[in-house]
């Protein structure tokens, strides 16, 4: 294993409660320790201070009275990162790993940063006519000898480190040593942004935002996987025109996990209508969004604000950008089927005539002196509005949308076709109900329709 001789390594394998390190806690860990040619292993349960889910319960085989004597992570932190310092992490999927123990670190105030190797992309790299890389494939396939219960730390740590023994003597020293140090090299990341960002950056479901000088926004973007999402846009490997100017002016980066895909998609749509970033594509703005509402009590058309939202209940025609917007489409709409520009409340009736201008021109039917009837009249608006119907709120007030992991669900809550927020507790909904309504944007009402047409039958009335 020469190509690794070089340094001192630590082979890591955690169990945790769940896949995401800013809710999850990890209840084992397993190292072995390299050292000039020496291997030492070291494990300890490790108590998480919550319940496990029974389904990791089942994976793992570790439970609640097994960790229930065991040290917290905070009694194990200086013996761990002394162990850690100072070495090469390895690990299968090393960013899971890695990211929940600086999650674990950060919690007690400790930093830690390493050079971190994943086995799963080594083993890419080196057998890319393999189609599997999870750690049961290459047990299998490169004969590693099992030691103690699968998906437990200590067994997965030291079939990490038999893989890399086995791939040096499989592929050569000299193919292993380039690939290491191609995995292990630093991407291409902005001069203006503090490096030790990207050690940060999450490899969950989210939403990232790069901001310019004076803090301008650039781009946001959503992912499956926020870290790879990054690295590729700053490393120009989405060739599009937006990548040059991220790498170079980006100044300021945030992020945002979600539970998922969609959470992702409702964050980034969110972000992109109050930001307006440089490099996204231009979206349609609705500054002073309204509908047309037909109140069939009065059988009259108002114009309605949607500044606090889609109003629940109502015929609606619309959406438009602004009243103006609005009131050019009805006119337009009057004078090809002969309406009364008057009875629309569009035009003030002249004193010195009982009829609209339009009826005087002959373009108007009469509804205005009586010559149509009103019913006749406001039927023929109608149908020529029905191409404009604003779909009504189908539920009588918000509803939810469960998303995530079964052990660790998130709800997503709408109402009136509004994203209103993302509890991960029911304590959290009275909160998000109370705050105010978001203003209307045409781009979330179409994101959540096309998802409510695909996942009915998962929504919660709240």
């Amino acid at each position: 294993m020469s190509a690794l001789d070089q340094e001192p390594l630590v082979f890591v394998d955690l169990e945790t409660t769940g896949a995401n390190p800013l809710r999850d806690r990890i209840t084992e860990i397993g190292l072995v320790l390299v050292e000039n040619g020496e291997a030492k292993s070291w494990s300890s349960l490790v108590n998480p201070g919550v319940a496990i889910p029974p389904f990791i319960q089942h994976l793992t085989g570790i439970n609640d009275d097994m960790v229930a004597t065991a040290p917290g992570f905070a009694d194990l932190a200086d013996e761990v990162l002394a162990k850690l310092s100072g070495r090469l992490f390895v690990a299968h999927n090393a960013r899971f790993d890695y990211g929940f123990l600086k999650s674990e670190f950060k919690r007690l105030g400790l930093h830690f940063h390493a050079r971190v190797l994943c086995t799963v992309q080594l083993s890419r790299k080196l057998y890319p006519l393999e189609h599997k890389h999870n750690l049961d494939s290459l047990t299998v396939r490169h004969g590693l000898i099992v030691e103690g219960a699968r998906h437990r730390a200590l067994t997965d740590a030291e079939l990490i480190r038999q893989f890399i023994v086995v791939a040096t003597r499989e592929q050569g020293a000299e193919a292993v040593e380039a690939a290491v140090a191609d995995l292990t090299k630093l991407p291409a990341w902005p001069e203006g942004l503090d490096p030790m960002l990207m050690d940060e950056l999450p490899e969950t479901p989210g939403v990232f935002a790069c901001y310019g000088e004076h803090g301008i926004p650039l781009y946001v973007g959503s992912a499956p996987n926020i870290r790879k999402e990054v690295l590729a846009h700053f490393a120009g490997k989405k060739k599009q025109k937006r990548e040059l100017p991220l790498v170079k002016f980006t100044r300021r980066l945030e992020w945002f996990e979600a539970p998922g895909e969609f959470g992702a998609a409702l964050i980034e749509q969110k972000l992109i209508s109050e930001l307006e970033p440089q490099y996204n594509l231009p979206q349609v703005l609705m500054k002073e969004a309204c509908c047309w509402c037909w109140d069939a009590g009065s059988a009259k058309l108002e114009l309605v604000s949607l500044d606090e939202g889609v109003p629940p209940g109502q015929d609606l025609f619309g959406p438009f950008r602004s009243p103006g917007e609005a009131k050019k489409m009805l006119s337009r709409q009057a004078e090809g089927q002969g309406l009364c520009k008057v009875v629309l409340g569009l035009e003030v009736p002249r004193k010195d005539s009982p009829g609209c201008i339009a009826f005087g021109l002959g373009k108007c039917k009469g509804a205005c002196v009586g010559r149509e009837a009103l019913t006749s009249h406001h039927a023929r608006l109608l149908a020529g509005l029905s191409r404009h119907r604003f779909p009504q709120w189908p539920y009588p007030g918000p509803v939810g949308l469960a998303e995530g992991p079964d052990w660790a669900p998130a709800m997503h809550v709408f109402d009136g076709w509004a994203y209103l927020g993302t509890i991960h507790d029911q304590s959290e909904l009275p909160d998000v109900l109370a705050a105010p309504r978001p203003a209307f944007d045409p781009q979330m009402v179409k994101l959540i329709r096309s998802v409510f047409k695909k996942r009915a039958t998962v929504l919660i009335r709240l």
